[in-house]
């Protein structure tokens, strides 16, 4: 109410419903400009997320790194009851290949070197 009283006083009574016109007008232009993008990208990435699931994950990233932990937490959880199973199934339908962890190999004790060159003899042991 308040923009339209300002719009109202700083425009007028006269011309304020040509710039409304022209405004509405502008508007639906660009808002067929974003469809026909958007129908263009789609033509070009099939896989892509519906536009309000994008908005959805830009609107709460911290929901979707949730969603993408819980994933992995399932996934090490499955491979830790089944190693012997060589893809895991995400929910979303993506299948990684997986192997079981497998421990890095022990290390060796130090080695002490022998191989010094000898000390000069002492002369006072003559």
């Amino acid at each position: 109410m308040l923009i339209v009283a300002v719009a109202l006083l700083l425009l007028g009574p006269d011309k304020l419903p040509e710039v409304a016109h022209k405004m509405g007008s502008s508007w639906r232009a660009l808002k067929r400009l974003q469809e026909k993008v958007e129908a263009e990208v789609r033509e070009a990435i099939p896989d892509l997320p519906s536009t309000s699931e994008i908005v959805r994950i830009a609107r709460s990233p911290v929901n979707m790194l949730n969603q993408l932990a819980d994933r992995a937490d399932a996934r090490d959880v499955q491979v830790a009851k089944d190693p012997e199973e060589t893809a895991v199934s995400w929910p979303d339908g993506v299948a990684t290949s997986s192997s079981p962890v497998v421990a890095p190999p022990p290390v060796p004790p130090p080695v002490k070197r022998t191989d010094y060159a000898p000390s000069p003899p002492d002369p006072s042991l003559n």
